[in-house]
C-alpha cells in the first residue's frame, strides 16, 4: 500500500488473531487492536492479547467489557457446562458462544467509524473452525454487506471491508505464515480452560488443533501445559 490506511483488528490473545494482526501490518495498515472481556472462563487470554499488541507494536490496544456470560448457554461463559475434552462430535459444539462474533464485529465496526477506518480484520478460518457458524465465509460476507448499509461511512460511499485473511488456511499454514512474519506464539494462548497460571489443558478442541499445527510444520510448541497425572 502506498498510503497507510487505518484498520481495526480483533485480538483475542490466540494464535489466529496474533497472525492476523501481523498480516494486516505487513500489508501496510496502521492497526488498532481491540479485545473483549465478555465473561469468558479466564482473563489470561486478555493479558495475552495485551502482550501481543505491545510486542507487535499495534497503534493502540483497547479492552472492552461486555457480559455475554449473562446469557450463558456456552461452556466458555458458564462454568456449569463442561468444556469437552477429546474428539468433538458433529454439529455446533457447546463451546460456541451465542452471537459472539456478531457482537464483536458490531463493536469493532463502531470503533472503526470513530477512527475513520474502513477496514476490520478478524482471524476466523473455516478449515479448523470447530463448527462455529460465525466463522463461515458466508457470515463474513453478510456482515460486510451489513457494515456498508448500517454505517454513515458506508452510506456516504466508503467501502467498508471485513478481512478474514486466514479463512481458508489450516493451523499448520497459519503457524508457518506467522512464524515467517515474526509472530511470537509463546505470548499467545488458545486453550478453552487455561488454569490460573495461564497453562493450557492440552485436551480441548482448541489445544488439539494448535498442537497438531505445530507438529505438522515441525516447530516446537511454545505452549505451557498443565501437569496431568
Amino acid at each position: 500500500m502506498t498510503n497507510q490506511a487505518t484498520a481495526v483488528v480483533l485480538l483475542s490473545g490466540g494464535l489466529d488473531s496474533a497472525t492476523t494482526l501481523a498480516l494486516a501490518q505487513r500489508d501496510g495498515f496502521v492497526c488498532h487492536a481491540i479485545a473483549f472481556d465478555y465473561g469468558q472462563r479466564h482473563r489470561f487470554e486478555l493479558e495475552a492479547a495485551a502482550r501481543v499488541a505491545q510486542q507487535q507494536q499495534a497503534a493502540s490496544f483497547r479492552l472492552m467489557a461486555i457480559n455475554l456470560a449473562a446469557f450463558g448457554h456456552s461452556a466458555l461463559t458458564d462454568t456449569a457446562i463442561a468444556v469437552p475434552e477429546g474428539e468433538s462430535g458433529a454439529g455446533i459444539p457447546v463451546t460456541y458462544v451465542p452471537a459472539r462474533n456478531t457482537v464483536f464485529l458490531s463493536l469493532a465496526l463502531a470503533f472503526a467509524e470513530t477512527l475513520g477506518a474502513n477496514d476490520i480484520f478478524i482471524g476466523v478460518n473455516s478449515q479448523d473452525y470447530s463448527g462455529y457458524p460465525d466463522c463461515r465465509p458466508d457470515f463474513i460476507q453478510a456482515f460486510e454487506r451489513l457494515a456498508r448499509l448500517a454505517t454513515r461511512a458506508g452510506v456516504e460511499g466508503a467501502a467498508m471491508r471485513i478481512h478474514a485473511p486466514l479463512q481458508y488456511q489450516s493451523k499448520a499454514e497459519i503457524i508457518r505464515l506467522g512464524s515467517s512474519l515474526g509472530v511470537d506464539y509463546g505470548l499467545t494462548r488458545s486453550c478453552y480452560q487455561l488454569d490460573e497460571r495461564g497453562r493450557a489443558c492440552g485436551l480441548c478442541d482448541s489445544c488439539r488443533l494448535r498442537a497438531a499445527g505445530f507438529a505438522a510444520v515441525g516447530i516446537p510448541d511454545p505452549t505451557p501445559y498443565q501437569d496431568r497425572p
